[in-house]
């Protein structure tokens, strides 16, 4: 290590980051950030006091597990800076690197990284500053030119191939820019069309025979959901329409395309455009946890592009019966089941943390009346969890429940000094929210 005149080294964080896309496309590893981070410390004469990495994580939000770790680091004092290979690593947002280089500066620390064009001086900063806001515009140029692309591409009559795969009873042609049939997948779509519009089947029941019969769900689980049911009876990709129906969807160049003696169904591109954010929230225990939150915005329908697709093989008659029974079958609200308080998010699971959910069953067969639970909902294996909870899998009584927890809020209440301790537990948690919390309200309060 080179010489430090005497003083103590400096120390140094290094933080490496790879988002899910950058995985996929092998463009940055986390492996090499850190091998350039650790040869530009130790030439530097930096002491390491930790490697971080946050694996699978967009740099469009700091709400990221291993920033919340760098930055509480930071906040114990004791780091001189933190280091990363290039700045887009800390985030893509300009506003955000304002916000972090603020907040460190608070405890004595310094945000660098490897690809840092100015120094320390206005000068420095400002040509920083320029840097970022020309990445953030080539980025916004690339997703406007994606998605001009995405629409051209719909517009077409060609399939926009998702992540998430084709819809379910189809697969990808060899160009992955139209549908094939799936004949297995589909023989299961012509199956639920069946037992729903001929049979007369509830959708429950539809669902328990899936199961029972060990029929694999869209998503790969072995569940089925009424949700997914009732989304797959309604998909216009199963409805076939005939040539002069379609032609009038699709542009004179598509239908040029169709065999006037055949029927298609249709994809609907453009519907809705979800944006995803991640958040982070505190548990009972103290502990960070991370989520995803989802935002729909439904388009109008005159800003749909319809892209036909091959023949589903169910008679438009039965999906229009399947259709007109799922209007007179409509989704219950829940509402009327909320009767008790805990049930809003107040009661979380102790393993996994989170919240649990309310369930009845009848007392007998004939019965109107139940018995109430809560339950935890990652108590048994189910798509989208990637590990069940692992505390007990019992539901747990809600009359039992809510007495002890009515015995234990009406003991805080007789108890003002350990109403006051638990008051000031709760204000230090929502400060460590208001300093790890929503990246836009934070840049809000520096530049205040």
């Amino acid at each position: 290590m080179p010489s430090t005149n005497g003083h103590a080294p400096r120390k140094a964080i290094l933080y490496a980051r790879v988002s899910t896309d950058e995985q996929a496309r092998s463009g940055y590893s986390l492996a090499q950030q850190m091998e350039a981070l650790k040869a530009y410390a130790a030439q530097e004469g930096y002491e390491v006091l930790e490697e971080v990495e946050d694996r699978g994580q967009s740099g469009a939000s700091l709400e990221r597990p291993g920033m919340d770790q760098v930055r509480d680091l930071v906040a114990g004092g004791g780091v001189s800076v933190v280091l990363a290979q290039d700045r887009d690593r800390f985030a893509r947002e300009p506003a955000y690197h304002y916000l972090l280089r603020r907040e460190f500066q608070e405890h004595g620390c310094k945000i660098r990284a490897l690809n840092d064009s100015g120094d320390d001086s206005p000068e420095g900063e400002l040509t920083d500053g320029i840097l970022d806001q020309l990445a953030k515009f080539e980025r916004a140029k690339t997703v406007e030119r994606t998605r001009r692309g995405k629409v051209r591409k719909a517009k077409e009559g060609r399939i926009v191939a998702a992540s998430s795969g084709p819809t379910f009873g189809f697969a990808f042609n060899e160009a992955r820019d139209g549908y094939e049939i799936n004949e297995s997948q589909m023989q299961v779509v012509r199956e639920i069309f069946r037992m729903f519009a001929e049979e007369h089947s509830p959708l429950a029941t539809v669902r328990g025979i899936l199961e029972k019969r060990g029929v694999p769900a869209p998503g790969g689980g072995r569940l089925w959901y009424r949700s997914t049911i009732r989304k797959i009876l309604q998909n216009d990709c199963y409805r076939p329409h005939s040539y002069q129906e379609i032609v009038r969807l699709v542009s004179p160049e598509v239908a040029t395309r169709l065999d006037p003696e055949s029927r298609y169904g249709v994809n609907w591109w453009g519907r809705r455009r979800v944006t995803e954010k991640q958040v982070a929230e505190i548990g009972s225990d103290g502990t960070r946890r991370y989520h995803k939150s989802y935002e729909t915005l439904y388009k109008p329908r005159e800003e749909w592009i319809a892209i036909p697709v091959p023949d589903s093989g169910i008679p438009p008659e039965v999906v229009d019966r399947a259709r007109m029974l799922l209007g007179n079958n409509s989704k219950p609200s829940s509402a009327g089941e909320r009767f008790w308080e805990l049930s809003g998010g107040v009661l979380v699971c102790g393993g996994c943390g989170y919240r649990m959910q309310s369930d009845r069953k009848r007392r007998s067969p004939t019965a109107d009346r139940y018995h109430h639970y809560y339950k935890c909902p990652n108590r048994r294996s189910r798509p989208g969890v990637v590990e069940r909870c692992p505390g007990s899998r019992k539901s747990h009584k809600a009359e039992e429940t809510e007495a002890l927890v009515w015995d234990f809020v009406s003991g805080l209440l007789k108890d003002p000094a350990r109403l006051k301790t638990g008051l000031e537990k709760r204000i230090e948690e929502e400060h460590s929210r208001s300093v790890h919390g929503d990246p836009d309200r934070e840049a809000k309060m520096w530049l205040m």
